[in-house]
């Protein structure tokens, strides 16, 4: 995968300067997932893992929106009608999405603009960072169609941002969240106009790009194993964590610089 010349068949794509943009690509609908675009996004994020030129990724909305969730038409049709192996294959595929995005080494960035319901409200929770507007309306609405609250992750992630009681409002109600609760809450690291929304985003993405960028990703790494870690565990995983890091050129290539007041340029090795 050359992240200059990745044509994907589900969404848009652009790279430069080390950030990828990845968008959905269907606003006429509000950008709905489909089986596919679910699949070809797993296997992305995936395939980052090992594309050492993406240093940052934004996940950005089109033509005002972010994600309608689910297609009413190409999933949820269709679901109604499978068998139990069926649906466990869907779900679990949905899930893969999140993990990957959680596994990638580098930071996600969600630039959330308009509709980010249902799944499309998951994806920005599974980013490590998100920039909202005042007008975006975020609902994890899975109730309103039968369903438990607890799809992609989202029973353990969304109380790790927002609190457990304030989540299990959102996911016992489906009701909307605005894009000043979001912030008020710590779910949207801020909010801006939508015309400066991806110019943000951008900022955000370059100054990570610019950043150690395998530092960056042992700080990912480790924010997502200390979940399951007590605070001992966390504290000796981050001590070999960080005798890793001090290893790489990019740390002494910032204490050189720092002793001759410069600048560091970090190369990610």
């Amino acid at each position: 995968m050359n992240p200059e010349t990745f044509n994907p068949d589900h969404f848009r794509w652009s790279f430069d300067d080390g950030v990828a943009t990845i968008s959905l690509d269907r606003p006429e609908r509000k950008n709905p997932l489909t089986f596919e675009s679910y699949a070809e996004l797993r296997d992305t994020f995936r395939n980052l893992v090992y594309i050492k030129d993406v240093k940052a990724v934004i996940f950005a909305p089109n033509g005002g929106n972010f994600s309608s969730g689910g297609d009413v038409h190409d999933i949820i049709g269709p679901l109604v009608k499978m068998d139990m192996t069926g649906l466990l294959d869907f779900t679990r595929m949905t899930g893969d999405l999140v993990k990957a995005i959680r596994a990638c080494p580098q930071p996600v960035i969600a630039a959330v603009d308009g509709i980010s319901v249902g799944a499309g409200a998951i994806i920005p929770m599974a980013s490590d960072l998100r920039i909202g507007t005042p007008e975006c309306k975020t609902a994890f609405l899975f109730n309103k169609v039968g369903l438990a609250g607890c799809d992609m992750g989202a029973c353990a992630i969304l109380p790790r941002i927002i609190g457990q009681g304030r989540a299990a409002e959102l996911l016992f109600l489906g009701r909307t969240m605005s894009g000043e609760e979001g912030e008020r809450w710590g779910y949207f690291n801020k909010l801006v106009n939508a015309d400066q929304l991806i110019e943000t985003a951008k900022e955000i993405a370059k100054k990570i790009a610019a950043g150690p960028t395998f530092a960056n990703g042992i700080t990912k790494n480790q924010l997502n194993q200390e979940w399951n870690m007590g605070l001992d565990a966390a504290i000796e995983a981050e001590a070999q964590a960080q005798a890793i890091c001090m290893q790489t050129k990019d740390f002494e290539r910032a204490y050189h610089a720092f002793v001759n007041k410069e600048k560091p340029t970090f190369e990610g090795d």
